[in-house]
């Protein structure tokens, strides 16, 4: 049997398009990207480092924090050595903040437990903290040439309309029938070379011609190959029947400001709980509802509230209506009667963890 642009061929009861790995690589090396900071390199500190800020965040984020961090921790070993106060400020505004404190809790375990030097095989990798499958397979092929494949979800993006895979992936056996199929894909017998090329060929697919919503199938090196392009059904692939339902919570956040003018504000923040939303990060406290953030103030307190414009942010499966009220104070006179925190110098809000949306909202207020 045979099709446009290559046979098929068969692994484990599976068909696979034979050309695709050559028809992918030979595009990457064409036409690909190829001139961001972590690429052309081996060192497995700066690709894990990449692959964890490029998780649910996109490229043009990332190309800002990269090189801040790198000046910053320029190694494992200095990460390490690193306050968790110290890394989360460095991850502050790119979003999904259990990323920074597995990166740093992963550092601290490559120290202590492996001498400072990463795993080599993606199995080993996977006992890391945070490093998941797919992550550890994107370090092994980059770093070590080793012959396996990455599944995030882009690329089970890429595979499931490639394929015209119709399994369930909200289900975890059409996840490993597809990890199966994407280890058939691998190219045979390939160079560390071909492995670079064809990881970076899989992400650069997925992030840039086999889009969720508008595919640019005319620009698909494989589109020859595809069966979702063939049978003009790509908005049909990936198959994923169970969604997270979006929530809903209405926060409100008492903005406590000291200081009397201009380069001399204060604010009165908190860290949040060890886990749930924002977890480790700076905030000011916060309350389920208008009448318990007022129950916690003193009477002469509450009448010095002022209301600012709420304030709405997207989470991954939460939206949050974000309802900060100002209460300006003297630093030095009036302490008490806050909720637990303390207070922080405006000039030193950059050396602290602060969700995106805080960040903003003090800014305004310095």
């Amino acid at each position: 049997m045979s099709r446009a642009g290559g046979s098929l061929g068969t692994a484990g009861g599976l068909v696979v398009p034979d050309a695709f790995a050559p028809l992918l690589i030979e595009w990457q090396r064409r036409a690909g990207r190829s001139g961001l900071p972590w690429q052309h390199t081996r060192d497995p500190y700066r690709v894990w480092l990449s692959e964890v800020m490029l998780q649910q965040t996109q490229v043009s984020t990332v190309l800002s924090y990269y090189p801040r961090f790198l000046a910053r921790f320029p190694d494992v070993t200095s990460l390490a050595r690193a306050t968790a106060d110290e890394v989360m400020a460095l991850w502050s505004g790119l979003g999904y903040y259990s990323r920074a404190r597995n990166l740093h809790r992963c550092a601290r375990v490559v120290v202590s437990d492996h001498g400072g030097a990463f795993p080599t095989t993606a199995e080993q990798l996977q006992t890391l903290p945070g490093i998941g499958a797919s992550t550890a397979a994107a370090i092994a092929a980059f770093c070590h040439g080793e012959r396996v494949s990455i599944l995030d979800g882009n690329v089970r993006r890429v595979l499931s309309r490639l394929l015209a895979f119709d399994g369930d992936l909200a289900q975890a056996g059409p996840q490993r029938e597809l990890w199966s199929l994407a280890q058939a894909l691998l190219p045979q017998a390939p160079t560390p070379s071909d492995m670079t090329a064809y990881t970076q060929g899989l992400m650069d697919l997925g992030a840039t011609v086999c889009l969720r919503t508008k595919p640019t199938c005319e620009r698909c090196p494989v589109h020859t190959v595809c069966l979702a392009r063939e049978s003009d059904q790509m908005q049909r692939y990936p198959v994923r029947t169970r969604r997270v339902p979006r929530r809903f919570e209405t926060w409100w956040l008492l903005v406590a400001r000291g200081g009397t003018g201009e380069g001399q504000r204060h604010f009165w923040l908190e860290r949040r709980p060890p886990v749930g939303i924002w977890a480790g990060l700076y905030c000011p406290p916060v309350f389920a509802d208008e009448a318990a953030l007022l129950d916690s103030l003193e009477a002469p307190m509450r009448e010095r509230l002022q209301a600012l414009e709420p304030v709405a942010h997207s989470l991954t499966h939460r939206e949050l209506r974000l309802h900060p009220l100002l209460l300006d104070l003297d630093v030095a006179a009036r302490t008490g009667g806050l909720p637990p925190g303390r207070w922080v110098d405006a000039a030193a809000l950059t050396a602290h963890g602060l969700p995106t949306p805080v960040r903003q909202l003090l800014s305004t207020l310095v």
